[in-house]
């Protein structure tokens, strides 16, 4: 049986095309727990809008998979009285790839369509060049003045995404916006579909947990750990893909897309638990990096590991290349590598360990 059928491309494609930025995941969100429906007993959602799919929720011993939902985005910050608009990041949004892309403005009235501009090569002077910066990249939805761009529906606060689309480059790499991080999303989905096919029965409480806001600070696991309480965490996320151009490998380590998940090393990292991932590829033979971390991982390893008192949380990490651009590009197997890692994983947890330190 094949990981990445019809049924779940289509789906990827799907929730990735969709816009979801942080504080605005909700339509994603239902996309999400629409899809992974049949495969969980109920969903636990809070406040703030991370979804849970839950398998035996009546488990005492918790174990909890976890991606996150949301995009990184632009908010329009000030209207000129020419009507050109200026920004503010929603996460960590790059500044250097804006000029000449696309835009979506998220209103009351719905999108509304724009392109940031730049002045021409001709304006420019070769000795004087200016770079992108946040306070010279604009909107420009072509209206002639700021009344026009309040009548349009477009007003401070409003939520900025790039409409860029899925692709398949040479038969095996995926490419679009926000991989990072609604692959996670997408593998986790896969982790409890491939369980409720193989008719797998766990012997612990399984919360398959898609968090937001995480683009901002690791805010929607820091609440959703609390509600769940769990034992373990297992998270995904992306990590970088270190031999394209311009990246130091002695700072920055050696990660490749097409040479597996990326198993990390850092504090938040729980030594026990992240060796069991390791004997779990080892002996399914799923092929892996390593990847190390100083003081923090960066990721909702972070939130989960420091919560409760302590989680035994590990991350495994998808390899990409091009992060927070409109042309994020992962390998199609490292996907299905970092799913099989993860459910097999799961099958090697036992009921109730407690990975102690001091085993």
């Amino acid at each position: 049986m094949s990981i990445l059928d019809k049924k779940a491309l289509t789906f990827l494609e799907n929730y990735l095309n969709n816009a979801a930025p942080t504080g605005y995941e909700s339509n994603g969100q239902k996309m999400w727990m629409e899809y992974l429906k049949p495969y969980v007993d109920e969903f636990i959602t809070d406040i703030y809008g991370t979804a849970v799919g839950v398998i035996n929720p009546k488990a005492k011993y918790k174990v909890v998979i976890e991606g996150h939902s949301d995009e990184i985005s632009w908010y329009v910050n000030y209207i000129t009285d020419n009507g050109l608009i200026y920004v503010i990041r929603n996460g960590g949004s790059d500044h250097q790839i804006a000029p000449s892309k696309w835009v979506n403005i998220h209103t009351k009235k719905g999108i509304v369509q724009g392109v940031f501009g730049w002045p021409a090569i001709h304006t420019r002077k070769s000795d004087k060049e200016e770079v992108p910066k946040l306070d010279n990249i604009f909107i420009d939805i072509g209206a002639k003045d700021k009344e026009e761009v309040e009548k349009m529906g477009v007003h401070v606060g409003c939520v900025i995404t790039y409409p860029d689309t899925f692709k398949i480059l040479n038969k095996d790499k995926f490419i679009c916006r926000a991989i990072d991080n609604r692959a996670g999303g997408f593998m986790i989905a896969q982790v409890a579909r491939l369980l409720f096919e193989n008719k797998n029965k766990l012997p612990f409480g399984l919360y398959i947990t898609n968090s937001v806001q995480e683009e901002v600070g690791l805010r929607g696991a820091e609440m959703i750990t609390q509600t769940i309480q769990p034992n373990v965490a297992l998270v995904t996320d992306v990590c970088h893909d270190t031999t394209t151009p311009m990246i130091n490998k002695i700072t920055e380590g050696l990660t490749e897309i097409g040479k597996g998940p990326v198993i990390s090393y850092a504090p938040a990292v729980q030594n026990n638990l992240r060796e069991r991932i390791i004997e779990t590829a080892e002996k399914k033979k799923i092929p892996f990096q390593r990847m190390a971390s100083s003081r923090y991982t960066g990721t909702d390893t972070d939130a989960f590991a420091y919560s409760n008192g302590g989680v035994a949380s590990a991350l495994i990490s998808l390899p990409l290349r091009y992060m927070h651009t409109t042309v994020e590009m992962i390998h199609r197997e490292d996907m299905e590598n970092v799913i099989r890692l993860m459910y097999e994983t799961l099958l090697n947890i036992k009921d109730g360990e407690s990975f102690s330190y001091f085993d």
